[in-house]
């Protein structure tokens, strides 16, 4: 199974801190880990969200929200794609990520093509297939 790892912000990385060399350095090294294990699919850090924004969709209207967002605990600081076989599997490896006080992170399941059943039909997987082959061969 897939599963996304949903880093969330702090007051530190919604102001932009960077972390230290050592801090740069465990994680690294516990990325380094996954990968050797087959587990990371991907994984990256995100700008503050004064550096993003919102598009709130009502109808045809389109609203454009610009950062920062306040409430801080609801955002994302970065985040991983791991695959794993349970969800059981994710934890264990999330608890030995190298993070200290205060961090809070998620464990979601992402969607696969079997979990829509019959509403995903041949046609929208020929489509989704074709999709990840085009991302596939991207450099």
């Amino acid at each position: 199974m897939r599963c996304i790892v949903i880093v969330k912000a702090t007051k530190d990385t919604e102001a932009g801190l960077m972390p230290s060399t050592d801090r740069l350095a465990a994680m690294g090294q516990f990325n380094e880990e996954l990968v050797k294990a087959g587990v990371m699919l991907a994984g990256e850090g995100l700008h503050p969200s004064s550096r993003g924004a919102r598009v709130r969709f009502d109808g045809a209207q389109r609203t454009v929200i610009d950062g920062p967002f306040t409430e801080s605990k609801e955002l994302i600081a970065g985040f991983w794609l791991w695959q794993v076989k349970s969800m059981a599997e994710a934890i264990e490896w999330l608890k030995r990520a190298p993070f200290d006080t205060g961090a809070e992170v998620e464990i979601r399941p992402v969607f696969e093509a079997e979990d829509f059943g019959d509403k995903f039909t041949d046609a929208l997987r020929e489509q989704e297939a074709n999709l990840r082959a085009q991302i596939g061969n991207r450099p």
